[in-house]
């Protein structure tokens, strides 16, 4: 097989992927616009605690989507089809399961997430607004979650993107008619966001059954919670649950940890965030090739290209990981200066730019091992990775003097990214050396 065939798969999967990754958040701020609109401050601040309410609960679900592409890349690659219909419908129906779940429970999960973010009361009433309106869309968008790993598992990334995408413009546009022509105010946004996800879920719906027709009536109802044969699915998804769940400690910390070194600080590691973000955007559509692409050859049990496949993974994410590095090292000033006014914070950002720079080069094997390791379906790797980081954010973090200030959390930082990396790299290593 020519190396060229190779990186027009990649390319394939991971351009449209990027794309949706970039687009959803850019859309997403014009939720935040409305809201600024209507008056008064409290609106903006309740819009991003209900969303981030909401991001939670689902980041936790994330394996729906994750444990879903590579197994079905896998049945796509050793060309069973009957993998490919169960993998479907038990991720389907875990979604519908869950989902429902978040409605039935939803006063005390408001309870507790709006105990957990500490919003002033004024916030927390209208979050919880929010909260209330949004979480009925909690089926679709789990639901949602697995078809779109499902569909880039089957090879296609097109349809997420296209899924994404249209998610976000209709919420835009039904925000905009519930707010300001059926004169709903901030209720309006919620609305806009219901509305859109469940006109996602069944257009998702409506994508898979027009693209894989023969796949999708062979689904039967009656075997749906049937879930004899299901323990490799399980077992994925509940290593990948356990590692997003160490993740979102990681990160919630982080965020709280900044907090306490006052406004200006937290303003700086918020921008420095955004811009480990924006990378993340590039390297998770890198990663998306990787779960589709090496699933596949994997599940072909075509070893050999599978591994040159992980070669040119590394060849495109180093070239995408250089040019971030050469544009946070050159012009840090210029993009600190877009994101805010406030000359004091961009000055106090100076002090950290560096970390911006580093950040992608230690990071940049994780994002792709996190890609080929679901594409293998080294679910409990993935888990050791970020549980072995987890501890050493932690020791690396409580262990630094005091004098270090906020040097110290971005130190603790890069350490739990270079661990991810390492441990990774020598999983991968191990596993192959004892195949050979």
């Amino acid at each position: 097989m020519r190396i060229s065939k190779i990186n027009r798969e990649i390319l394939s999967i991971s351009l449209p992927a990027i794309v949706a990754n970039i687009a959803e958040p850019l859309l997403g701020l014009l939720d935040t616009g409305i809201a600024g609109h209507l008056g008064a401050p409290q609106f903006i601040g309740a819009v991003a605690v209900g969303a981030m309410m909401m991001n939670v609960l689902y980041w936790n679900f994330g394996f729906l989507r994750m444990s879903t592409s590579g197994l079905t890349a896998q049945a796509y690659g050793s060309g069973s089809r009957q993998a490919q219909v169960d993998t479907l419908q038990r991720s389907s129906v875990i979604a519908l399961i869950a989902g429902s779940a978040m409605v039935l429970l939803q006063w005390p999960l408001r309870w507790c997430l709006l105990w957990l973010m500490g919003p002033g009361p004024e916030v927390a009433e209208l979050a919880g607004t929010y909260f209330s309106i949004v979480v009925w869309g909690a089926p679709a968008v789990l639901l949602t979650m697995s078809l779109k790993g499902w569909l880039l598992g089957m090879q296609d990334s097109r349809s997420p993107m296209i899924i994404s995408i249209g998610v976000n413009v209709l919420n835009v546009i039904v925000s905009l008619i519930a707010v300001y022509v059926l004169d709903m105010g901030f209720k309006g946004i919620a609305v806009g966001t219901l509305a859109s996800v469940w006109a996602g879920v069944i257009y998702a719906c409506w994508r898979v059954r027009k693209l894989f027709g023969s796949i999708a009536r062979e689904l039967n109802i009656k075997s749906a919670f049937n879930f004899k044969g299901s323990g490799r699915f399980f077992k994925v998804s509940g290593d990948i649950f356990v590692r997003c769940i160490f993740m979102l400690v990681v990160n919630m910390y982080f965020i709280r940890a900044g907090a306490t070194r006052g406004d200006i600080v937290l303003a700086v590691n918020t921008m420095m965030q955004q811009l480990f973000h924006l990378y993340s955007y590039f390297m998770d559509g890198i990663a998306f090739a990787g779960e589709a692409v090496v699933g596949k050859y994997y599940g072909a049990r075509d070893h050999a290209t599978m591994h040159r496949c992980v070669r040119w993974l590394f060849v495109w994410s180093t070239a995408t990981t250089a040019i971030f590095v050469i544009a946070y090292s050159l012009f840090p000033h210029p993009i600190f200066s877009m994101f805010t006014s406030q000359a004091q914070v961009v000055v106090e950002a100076m002090r950290y730019h560096w970390w911006c720079s580093l950040v992608p080069v230690v990071s940049m094997a994780a994002f792709v091992w996190d890609g080929v390791f679901i594409g293998i379906t080294a679910s409990r790797g993935m888990l050791v990775a970020v549980a072995t980081a987890c501890i050493i954010f932690f020791l690396t973090y409580f262990t630094l003097p005091a004098t270090l200030g906020n040097h110290a959390l971005w130190i603790a930082f890069i350490a739990f990214l270079t661990t991810r990396s390492l441990v990774q790299t020598a999983l991968w290593a191990h596993h192959w050396r004892k195949r050979e």
